[in-house]
Parts: C-alpha cells; structure tokens; sequence
C-alpha cells in the first residue's frame, strides 16, 4: 500500500511538470537490442523464442524500450513522457529480483539540452522531495567530458576511437591505458588484416549495412586506423593525464575550480569543459553532490550528464538519469535525437522510506 501512495505522489510531481504519460512494449526483438544497443545488454536480457522463431526479450530498460516506441511512432518533434513500469533483466547477484520497478521520466528530440537537463534532475529531487526522503546524496558526472578531453589529446586517431569505445568497460579501459603506456600495442599480422579486409570492403555497396553502420562509414574508420602511426613515444605522457584526470573527485561548488586547475597543468584548451553547466547549477539544490570525472561508466549509452541519488546511511540507490544523444541513431534513426532521462527505482524507494 505504501508503495502505491509514494507512486502517486511521484506521478503527480511529473504530471505537474508536463510530463505525458507513455507505456513501452514489453516484449522486444532481442537481437534488435544487441545490434544496436550494445553487448552489456545480452547478458541481462530475458530472451525466449516465439511461435515463428524469433529471438525476444522482455524490457531490459524502460529508456531503451521508451526510444523504440518513439522511433515507431515516427516522432519528430519534442517529446516529454512519463512511465510506470517494470524493466526485466538478470543480475550478477543471485539475491536480487529479475523485475526492476520504476518511475521515470524522458525528455527526446528537444534542442534545449542545458534546460532538459535540469529539468530532469530537478524533477527527480522534487519528487523525491515530496516523499520527504531528506537525508541523500547525489553523484554527478558528464562522460561527454572524458570525450571532449580524448579530442583534445595528440595521440593517434585509432587511440582516440578505442578509449572512448572502451571507456563504459572500467577493467579492459585499464588494460588499454598500460598497453599505449608502455608502446606494446604493435600487432604487423593486424595490421595486414586491416589491410586486406579495408580493400575487399571497397568493393562492396558502400550503402550496405553491416552491425548497424554502413560499409562506407567502416571504411571511414579503416582509413584513418590503417594510416595512423603504429608506433607513438608519447604514450606514458598521455596515459599519466588521463588517469589523473579521471582521480578529480570534488564537491559540485569545487568542480570548476579541480576542472581549471587540471586543464591549466598539462596546457590543455579550456573548451573541454564547455558542456558542464547543467551540473554546475546543482550547487545551489542544498543537497550534497559529489562531482566526479570517473562516474557514469557503467551504462554504454550515456553520452553526457549522469547522475545518481542515494541514501547518506546505506548507499541504497534511489534513482540515476542522463544524456544519451547517440542512442536513437543506433536504434534506427538517420541521425542523432537529443535524448535525456531519468528513472526513480520504486523497490528501493521503499526500503528506504520503510
């Protein structure tokens, strides 16, 4: 009963903020998921075989399901929705439940992305709020950082390509960073591979579609990696900046200042950090936020602001949210949609409020 009275107070705060209400399939081509949304999600899905066949899953994530409809409903203009929902996926933990309960909250296709962002993390703390949870602390982060400062680096382009693919998977990221540390990442059978495999995809339509990309776009790609040195002296230098880069760790009204300080040290342009405004403005909530460069890797998707709300006591999550502009493209747009969101997890709301 508990649950019900929290959920409706919840839904009335996203309500009162122009929210609509949306229900995702539950049921989802699973391959489809894969393919376009990234290995992490294989594991967690529950997959099963229809009448005809085919590969399915129940809703791994509400955000991904909630982009799938929006793409079949061909949306094109700003879209502000609300759920109510269960997300199904399996955990690392035998003890935890297959069925996620969550509320949440998507903001896609709008241009104002500093304002959505806000909206969506104040949203979440005024319900919160209006539960009368009081004793939280939120994380933030922005992964588009670590991107914009990778750009910023004079490495190889190749290298710039495989750590910000890599960057969501903590353990083999770390095995990347000691391989261009110490130079061992010459591989001349590889690179021969590259080679004879860029010239046989030439020949190919240059339309055609392989892992959701078109050949030319992976020709692309092979060209800059086949031409890129494969040796590169400066590796330890590089690695040294980027692992103390991802150790700044502060409260949210000392970002700016650990953020500065660092840029100015290694001489690094100042417009790494022009996309951390929406965060900064968190400073004046009255509640702890801890901003740190190293948060918000473990879902692929995200491509900018992250956050996360828990308790002071326990750590129990309540909620997390962020930008993911490149998901809807790798889900079957043409091209990339604003997107950013936010889910409150009601099991542990409970727990919580308990």
């Amino acid at each position: 009963m508990k649950s019900k009275n929290y959920s409706k107070k919840i839904l009335k705060v996203f309500q009162e903020g122009g929210f609509v209400f949306s229900e995702p399939d539950v049921l989802l081509d699973s391959n489809y998921i894969i393919q376009r949304s990234g290995e992490n999600f294989k594991k967690l899905m529950l997959t099963f075989e229809d009448d005809n066949g085919k590969n399915m899953c129940l809703r791994p994530d509400l955000t991904v399901a909630s982009c799938i409809k929006y793409l079949e409903e061909n949306s094109k203009s700003k879209s502000k929705i609300y759920y109510s929902g269960q997300a199904y996926r399996r955990s690392n933990n035998s003890k935890d439940s297959i069925i996620n309960y969550q509320l949440g909250l998507e903001i896609i296709g709008s241009k104002k992305k500093s304002s959505d962002d806000k909206e969506i993390i104040n949203t979440i703390l005024k319900a919160i709020n209006k539960i009368k949870i009081k004793n939280i602390a939120v994380n933030v982060g922005d992964v588009g950082l670590f991107r914009q400062l990778i750009d910023s680096l004079k490495i190889p382009e190749r290298w710039k390509l495989r750590l910000m693919r890599h960057f969501w998977r903590p353990k083999y990221f770390e095995d990347l960073l000691n391989r261009l540390e110490t130079n061992s990442d010459i591989d001349l059978i590889a690179v021969d591979f590259d080679k004879k495999r860029f010239s046989e995809m030439k020949k190919l339509n240059q339309n055609q579609e392989i892992a959701g990309r078109k050949i030319s776009e992976i020709l692309s790609r092979f060209d800059k990696k086949i031409h890129d040195p494969r040796s590169f002296t400066e590796g330890k230098k590089i690695v040294k900046i980027i692992r103390e880069f991802l150790k700044i760790n502060c409260s949210i009204d000392q970002m700016d200042k650990s953020l500065k300080s660092f840029l100015k040290k290694y001489n690094i342009n100042k417009s790494v950090i022009k996309n951390e405004l929406p965060i900064k403005s968190l400073s004046k909530s009255g509640y702890k936020i801890i901003f740190s460069t190293n948060f918000g890797r473990d879902i692929e998707y995200y491509t900018g602001m992250v956050f996360e709300i828990s308790t002071l006591k326990n750590k129990q999550e309540i909620a997390r949210g962020g930008r993911y502009d490149n998901l809807l493209k790798n889900l079957g747009s043409k091209k990339n949609i604003s997107a950013v969101g936010a889910a409150i997890n009601l099991k542990n709301l409970s727990r919580v409020v308990q």
